[in-house]
């Protein structure tokens, strides 16, 4: 792996990707935060060697650098998930190349369905804590110690002053804000009443396919990271209603300007 990932990092130097700060993984439905960058270079991951590609209908599938706020970034435009046929080491490779690249800090947004019947669609989480329900590691491969502990703490996935800042500026700007539990699963199937029960048991305060894998890389490889979901449907078991994907895009894509919003205002203190 490390021979893969010199070779995409030097692919991406040479197109310009240079010096970066900040990364930041864009979640299902939300592409909106591009219209905000300064863009210096985008690039399709099917010309990126070595990259995954998203087979996601929507998600876009392109690796964006430019000025947002000050700060040089690196945002992902879609993102890889397990239940597209991917391994965990695919899905959580773009994470290993935007720290070769030279980002300090990953943000992470995701659309998520809100099991604590507290919440309610359209508003936002900030992940405190996550349970992983993926079934592996993606640090669970033969040599990854030549890139990191093997043995990660993740006692603070999150990082407590990111994550504290982020309520500090919801506050400010009247964003109503959960803070909880994030579970993630493989999908793509969504989940039973049973399973919706399950999860409310085991503590998860909302539920989604992805990030999880990709905060469990940051932390092996020492990033300050931090992730709100999105909440696009309520996962009431006792008023399980079907859901229809293509609203959960729309209620992503209504939700996703204050989640802009609060990115934008943290990325200007890093």
């Amino acid at each position: 792996m490390i021979k893969q990932i010199e070779k995409t990092v030097a692919y991406l130097q040479e197109r310009g990707f240079k010096a970066p700060e900040v990364g930041i993984i864009l979640g299902t439905g939300l592409g909106q935060l591009v219209d905000e960058i300064e863009i210096i270079e985008e690039v399709s991951y099917k010309n990126i060697p070595n990259f995954p590609t998203a087979t996601v209908e929507f998600h876009k599938g392109k690796l964006i650098y430019g000025n947002l706020e000050g700060k040089k970034v690196i945002v992902m435009q879609g993102r890889f998930h397990l239940y597209e046929g991917h391994t965990l080491q695919d899905v959580t490779y773009p994470v290993r190349i935007m720290e070769k690249l030279g980002i300090t800090t990953l943000l992470v947004s995701n659309a998520s369905g809100a099991i604590n019947t507290t919440y309610k669609k359209g508003e936002l989480m900030l992940i405190d804590d996550h349970i992983n329900l993926q079934g592996s590691s993606p640090l669970a491969f033969k040599g990854v110690e030549a890139l990191g502990e093997r043995f990660t703490d993740m006692s603070a996935p999150y990082n407590k002053n990111i994550n504290s800042a982020i309520e500090t500026i919801a506050k400010e700007q009247n964003i109503t804000l959960h803070k909880g539990v994030y579970a993630s699963v493989v999908g793509p199937q969504l989940e039973t009443r049973a399973e919706y029960r399950m999860l409310k048991i085991m503590g998860a305060d909302a539920v989604g396919m992805s990030t999880v894998p990709e905060i469990i890389v940051a932390n092996h490889l020492k990033l300050k990271t931090a992730a709100v979901s999105v909440l696009t449907d309520e996962c009431d078991p006792d008023h399980l209603k079907p859901v229809d994907i293509s609203e959960i895009i729309a209620m992503a894509e209504k939700a996703e300007p204050q989640m802009i919003s609060l990115f934008k205002a943290l990325i200007k203190t890093l």
